[in-house]
């Protein structure tokens, strides 16, 4: 008998875990995860390593931390030599799992700044900071999808750094990620840089996009609106996939390809359901096609190895049903560019207010060391 997660990696989901601590790492629980959950990659963010750094019963960042404290460093680069030795040794786990999967997972991602969110120039020295600074083949930086982040993309791409871009929303911002990331392969061939060697992702936000519309269709309360509760993240997704099927096989892309360049693979971020009516593998098990990541929080990925129900491509043969979702939300009086727009908003602000809280965190935590 498979499991469900070894049925999900067969369908073509790459399963990453979206949580990464010093204590995963050095306890094997990360290696027991490639083992046993058929993880092949982990994402990271601000929240992610607040939590690990600040977790009082977490002794592993100790030591580190006096010798940091005692050199007088502040606390971002507190943060950054952490963050980036976390990150380091994560990619050695995954190394046997990145030559296994031709390069394509094994995959470890760490994300620039985000008060650069809206510096581009900010933003591409930080990717070039981290990818030299970490070293590892298989990492891959994370850019947010913002207006100030697509150059930055084409940038990063373009001087051969490997790139996870966050933070999207919306299929219009998704096709200008697309057109970055090619942009940035076209000017990296030129530079004679090998384009089999680098990768990228495009993070596609999933249940934020339900909570945030199904807000407002609580508020517009006809019947028509309710009846289109959580359908909007499913949706909004799936023709992503549709977005990414048809512009990838368009002449540019192609061309691209045949020099060696990857597919910039769409992939699913919060994917824990924030309803609790809602079946608890809801966005692992509904977004399910060939080439696809799924970023998941642990109790999502254990939900899933439980009791997961996998039955194949639940992606390609809802296209219309799901432009008939999106048509509805309109019909019923939900504007979804607005709801995009709000969502990209928001989610640069956590991540600063998550980021601005562990310097003060550190901080503290600095000056008692010294």
């Amino acid at each position: 008998m498979s499991t469900p997660t070894e049925n999900l990696a067969q369908a073509g989901v790459s399963i990453w875990l979206d949580d990464l601590s010093r204590t995963r790492i050095s306890s094997g629980n990360l290696a027991q995860l490639i083992d046993s959950r058929n993880v092949v990659g982990v994402t990271t963010n601000p929240t992610i390593f607040a939590t690990a750094l600040m977790d009082k019963n977490d002794t592993s960042y100790d030591e580190q931390t006096r010798e940091l404290a005692a050199a007088g460093a502040s606390a971002e680069e507190a943060i950054f030599a952490a963050t980036t030795q976390d990150v380091a040794d994560a990619l050695d786990v995954f190394r046997p799992v990145w030559e296994a999967t031709n390069h394509v997972d094994g995959r470890v991602s760490i994300e620039v700044s985000p008060d650069l969110a809206h510096d581009t120039e900010g933003t591409v020295a930080s990717a070039k900071e981290l990818w030299q600074k970490i070293d590892r083949p298989n990492l891959l930086v994370k850019i947010p999808a913002t207006k100030a982040g697509l150059p930055a993309i084409t940038e990063a791409i373009a001087t051969g750094i490997s790139v996870n871009v966050t933070l999207i929303f919306s299929l219009e911002r998704y096709e200008e990620v697309i057109d970055a990331y090619l942009t940035g392969l076209e000017r990296a061939h030129s530079a004679d840089f090998d384009l089999s060697s680098i990768h990228s992702v495009a993070s596609f936000f999933v249940s934020r996009v339900d909570t945030e519309t199904d807000k407002r269709l609580e508020e517009i309360g006809t019947e028509e609106a309710l009846a289109l509760k959580s359908k909007a993240g499913l949706a909004n997704a799936r023709l992503a996939y549709e977005l990414f099927e048809k512009k990838f096989a368009e002449k540019r892309a192609q061309d691209l390809i045949a020099l060696g360049a990857n597919l910039q693979r769409p992939l699913w971020a919060s994917t824990g359901v924030k309803d609790p009516n809602l079946p608890d593998t809801l966005y692992v098990t509904q977004l399910v096609a060939p080439g696809v990541v799924n970023t998941m929080p642990e109790k999502t990925l254990e939900a899933t190895f439980d009791h997961g129900e996998v039955t194949g491509d639940t992606i390609t043969s809802t296209y219309a049903e799901s432009h008939e979702v999106m048509a509805n939300l309109k019909a019923v009086g939900v504007d979804f560019d607005d709801v995009t727009r709000v969502l990209e908003e928001e989610g640069v602000a956590k991540f600063i207010d998550s980021w601005h809280g562990l310097l003060e965190s550190v901080a503290g935590v600095l000056d008692a060391a010294r």
